[in-house]
């Protein structure tokens, strides 16, 4: 009997110091200590850089219908130029207008503002025949290009001879479907959109194009003529819009 209980107490103290080194790690810890455990590390939202940023509100825009359609009634418009004066659309009935969607930095623009003169000379040509040119900045507030400081010294250092619109809201640009500076708007005596699309045929930063659609849309349509070529694709930089 006695060596029956001597084995039985082997048994259980074996079975006792095999749980032992599972708790070893807490031994030092108090009796009714929680253990304790690590939350997991919630991630971090990346950082959108501005191209991301740009590409959302480019989207934005293409989401919003243009009402502006070639061959309809442009739609109306009431802008601040950088003068403070209020310049509204429907104020030049009876008159040719020719819009053009303007940021002072950007490439394109320079390039038939400042290494050419593109704009002067057109300006100078079709306002002696009562053309009506206005440039119109829908780059919201902190964009490249935008705010009325910017474009002050630029309305001086290009010698731009017309109004510069701002449009910060990107009202007026999404109405016109604007996705490019610069982006050109013809608007005929009646009122109507006559033509919407690039400057000219040439889309690199420096040369200008052998045809000039807006030079020769203007001679058909003071002609009287039919413009034969009503739209193309503007080429440029992206319109600034803010991004929503």
């Amino acid at each position: 009997m006695k060596a029956g209980k001597l084995l039985a107490s082997i048994a259980a103290f074996a079975l006792i110091t095999s749980g032992t080194s599972a708790l070893a790690q807490n031994a030092t810890a108090p009796a009714n200590a929680p253990v304790k455990t690590e939350a997991p590390k919630a991630e971090q939202p990346k950082k959108e850089d501005v191209k991301t940023i740009e590409k959302k509100a480019e989207k934005a825009a293409e989401k919003q219908v243009a009402t502006a359609v070639v061959g309809s009634a442009a739609p109306d418009f009431t802008l601040t130029d950088t003068d403070g004066k209020q310049v509204k659309l429907s104020s030049f009935a009876g008159k040719v207008v020719v819009l053009e969607w303007f940021n002072p930095d950007c490439p394109f623009v320079k390039k038939h503002h400042d290494k050419n003169k593109t704009f002067a000379e057109l300006y100078t040509k079709y306002s002696a025949k009562d053309v009506v040119f206005l440039a119109i900045n829908s780059g919201a507030a902190g964009k490249e290009g935008a705010g009325k400081e910017r474009n002050v010294k630029a309305k001086a250092d290009y010698k731009i001879a017309y109004s510069i619109l701002l449009d910060e809201t990107g009202t007026v640009g999404k109405e016109y479907g604007a996705k490019n500076t610069p982006a050109m708007y013809i608007i005929d005596a009646k009122g109507i959109l006559a033509y919407s699309g690039a400057i000219d045929d040439n889309e690199s930063a420096t040369t200008p194009g052998q045809t000039n659609y807006v030079a020769k849309a203007l001679d058909e349509i003071l002609a009287g003529k039919p413009v034969t070529t009503k739209s193309t694709k503007a080429y440029g930089c992206s319109v600034k819009y803010a991004a929503k």
